[in-house]
């Protein structure tokens, strides 16, 4: 445990160095390569003027070849893969993606990505931003935050595991100790294995999403209802206006920006939901979505990398739309200002 900390402290420390050290060097480079000399005012003049066009540079190139290197080629060589068989040596043309749209666990992946995005976005930034509103109101909303944002700093291999001591079953007389089937049982009801329920297990497990997610909506949501003037909610109550009235008409038309963001962060999240399902179901009992089959197709059988990179890019086709509407949002928002 210790020598992991140092090794990690090591690295943090390396990392900031040598930052450090290609700004502070690159730019004396610059400075000895485009010189100003004294006397040459247009010679100076002119360097001055390519220093400025070079130096932004020298600060996007790590970036910029970072980018490319960790996701460009990556995006570039999936797309090539997609065209090859299992091994990626042979040209199979289309093939995997006529795969893809014939198979049936594919099109059940599709269909569960699909409810997941028709009910975790929405879910999560309704309750973020109901519970945003009810905080603001009470003494004790500081701690009702903390305690909602809670699941946050839990990654998802861990909130899975909880859930499952909540859903989980015990066959014949024995004692069920989930918290769900205890509930069951303690109003005459049958326990269940719930995550085994086609269909309706997809919905428990996007419960485990809705729970973590939801305290990151609640605080960007809480912090855009701070910034509505005072004035117009005065104005309203002035007016006769009810607490529904105030929330839907005066509070969220004057925060959707922000419910987009919100909504669009966590719709981005959902495409590449992996880890719930892996640790609940692994994909059975028709749970399977479309990064767990990826995630299958890359392993199964000594793996299959033309059907793993058609999955992949189908993942990121459908994320890319989202991405751009994000950033034309944000440039618009920006010239507005």
């Amino acid at each position: 445990m210790l020598s992991q900390i140092v090794s990690a402290l090591g690295v943090v420390v390396v990392a900031v160095f040598a930052c450090s050290a290609y700004f502070y060097f690159s730019n004396k480079i610059l400075d000895l390569a485009l010189p100003v000399k004294d006397g040459d005012i247009r010679s100076a003049a002119r360097n001055l003027n390519r220093r400025a066009m070079i130096r932004p540079w020298l600060f996007l190139g790590p970036a910029l070849f970072l980018l490319i290197v960790y996701l460009v080629y990556p995006v570039v060589a999936t797309l090539i893969l997609s065209f090859y068989d299992r091994s990626g040596e042979q040209f199979v043309g289309f093939a995997n993606y006529q795969w893809a749209f014939g198979d049936r666990e594919f099109r059940q992946s599709i269909f569960n990505n699909i409810l997941w995005l028709a009910v975790v976005p929405a879910a999560c930034t309704f309750f973020g931003l109901v519970i945003a509103v009810m905080t603001d109101r009470i003494w004790w909303g500081n701690i009702a935050k903390s305690i909602v944002f809670m699941p946050m700093a839990i990654s998802f291999v861990g909130a899975s595991v909880i859930w499952k001591f909540i859903y989980e079953f015990r066959g014949g007389n024995d004692t069920q100790i989930g918290l769900l089937n205890a509930i069951v049982q303690l109003f005459g009801g049958t326990p269940q294995v719930w995550i085994s329920v086609p269909f309706w297990n997809n919905f428990f497990l996007m419960v485990i999403l809705i729970w973590i997610q939801t305290g990151f909506a609640m605080v960007i949501l809480s912090a855009a209802l701070r910034g509505i003037p005072e004035e117009t909610i005065e104005a309203a109550v002035i007016d006769g206006a009810n607490g529904w009235q105030i929330f839907w008409r005066i509070m969220v038309p004057q925060v959707w920006g922000s419910i987009a963001v919100v909504w669009t962060t966590i719709t981005i999240l959902v495409l590449k939901v992996f880890d719930i399902v892996l640790t609940m179901t692994n994909g059975q009992w028709n749970s399977m979505v479309l990064a767990n089959l990826m995630f299958n197709w890359m392993f199964r059988g000594g793996g299959d990398s033309g059907r793993s990179a058609v999955i992949a890019l189908i993942i990121m086709l459908a994320v890319t739309p989202i991405m751009v509407w994000n950033v034309r949002r944000a440039n618009r928002e920006l010239g507005g200002h």
